[in-house]
């Protein structure tokens, strides 16, 4: 199908013009002034902006944690970010502790296929590089896997001791690929958890106040400092807290190779959602867990500084009244993690381009490029371009709609609750191409389940 988009403000990472895109198939033809071409289907966008489609290199769909999965598949995830605006995602894979990592590809490639409405990509999580298992990575890279992620947190399950941090490291470094790391000391909260139990603190909000800030920051501290020893670029996931950013910004400053992500959560909501009456606060319970409010400026300015480079989701939804009701006795058996996947890009906007935080360019940095080109999908993907694919959102800056589990422009997550009630934003992706197919069209999804493409990833070194 041939496509010619009309008079849209075009707004890259680097770029504002006015002017008109021709699609022919699912790559970017031509741009320019006046396009006289005969096509399948014109598309004015006057008094719109058109973005490359949004990336979200950190979501959970269809992952089981604490005996129940995350209530999102790859079709009811994808479709929900592409309502959103959000055009690629990037998953985790799991390596299960004692299989191999080719194995828990095997896996996520079979929940994604004939599921996923977009363009995906896997990050592998890496749990056990016993034996001769590390040199997995060389495969993992053939398959396009080229980003690793490593937990301090979780022992037991998750947790790599300091030894295997610096194994893995190792190789991907050598091997050019890059670590990502959810920073958190979970031996030390660990122990803060079982005196919090001990004493009889279950309720929600102790999720919170048994995971403190300062552990978020040793743990990255830790980890740039290993990482710089191993000659591995890294990448911090979902920073939360000033503590935390100030150690990433010491490392940038003293010429560590390292990177960070924050989420819209931790920049629009705060502990004292945690303090709700009743069981409500289990609704926010996630790892890192919200913050004091005075965090999110400081993330903010990271995010303006450059020192955070990109914003995604952590998507990783739980239904409230059938799975968050799972630790209703006790906070340690809620299971982690929040919806987010569909409001990123008009929070973002919203907070960050309306309220005069960041400029247009900026906005689309941190929602897409960035992403794109740390994590070997750049220009394919993050730009508009002509040969990038044609992932495209024509947005418009002045709709403003409701966040609401109600309202069907804002809420199409498979889970029964919206992080963000009743936040009211201005700018809203009107319709929406993928690969030169509109599967958005004024709040109405008109894509296919499982036309969605698996995406081989270059290297860091690469990128």
């Amino acid at each position: 199908m041939s496509i010619l988009i009309k008079n849209g403000r075009i707004i890259t990472a680097v770029d504002d013009f006015t002017a008109d895109i021709y699609i022919d198939g699912e790559k970017i033809s031509a741009i320019g002034k006046d396009l006289e071409i005969p096509v399948d289907k014109v598309i004015d966008a006057s008094g719109r902006y058109v973005f490359p489609g949004g990336i979200d290199p950190h979501t959970h769909l269809d992952m089981p944690f604490g005996g129940t999965m995350s209530s999102d598949d790859f079709e009811t995830g994808t479709r929900a970010a592409a309502h959103g605006g959000t055009t690629t995602i990037i998953d985790f894979a799991i390596q299960s502790m004692g299989h191999s990592t080719l194995e828990g590809l095997d896996t996520w490639h079979a929940k994604a296929e004939g599921k996923a409405c977009i363009d995906y990509g896997f990050h592998m999580i890496v749990t056990d590089t016993a034996g001769d298992r590390i040199t997995e990575i060389n495969r993992l890279i053939q398959e396009g896997v080229t980003s690793y992620k490593l937990f301090t947190a979780y022992p037991g399950v998750l947790y790599m001791d300091d030894a295997m941090l610096f194994r893995t490291m190792q190789e991907v470094g050598r091997k050019g690929g890059l670590v990502c790391v959810h920073a958190e000391n979970g031996i030390v909260i660990d122990e803060i958890v079982r005196k919090a139990v001990s004493e009889g603190k279950t309720a929600p909000k102790w999720h919170a106040l048994t995971r403190p800030t300062r552990m978020e920051a040793e743990a990255v501290h830790r980890t740039a400092s290993i990482a710089d020893l191993a000659g591995a670029p890294l990448y911090i996931v979902h920073v939360s807290s000033y503590d935390a950013l100030e150690q990433i910004t010491l490392a940038r400053s003293s010429g560590m190779t390292v990177f960070g992500e924050t989420c819209p959560q931790y920049l629009h909501l705060d502990h004292s959602y945690y303090e709700q009456e009743g069981f409500e606060g289990a609704k926010y319970v996630m790892s890192p867990p919200l913050r004091e409010k005075w965090n999110q400026e400081e993330l903010w300015d990271g995010l303006i500084s450059g020192d955070l480079q990109v914003v995604s989701t952590d998507h990783c939804p739980f239904r409230f009244k059938d799975q968050k009701i799972l630790g209703k006795e006790v906070f340690t058996k809620i299971p982690n993690g929040a919806p987010g996947i569909e409001n990123r890009m008009s929070l973002m906007f919203n907070s960050g381009v309306v309220e005069g935080r960041i400029s247009l360019n900026r906005f689309v940095e941190i929602t897409s490029t960035a992403a794109a080109k740390l994590f070997g999908l750049f220009p394919r993907k993050g730009t508009v371009a002509v040969d990038s694919d044609a992932d495209l959102v024509i947005f418009d800056p002045e709709r403003t709609e409701t966040i609401s589990v109600n309202n069907p422009c804002t809420h199409n997550m498979n889970v029964d609750y919206n992080a963000y009630e009743g936040f009211k934003v201005t700018g809203i992706a009107e319709t929406v191409l993928s690969r030169g197919k509109i599967i958005v069209e004024n709040c109405n999804f008109c894509g296919t389940r499982g036309s969605g493409k698996f995406l081989k990833r270059s290297l860091f070194t690469e990128a």
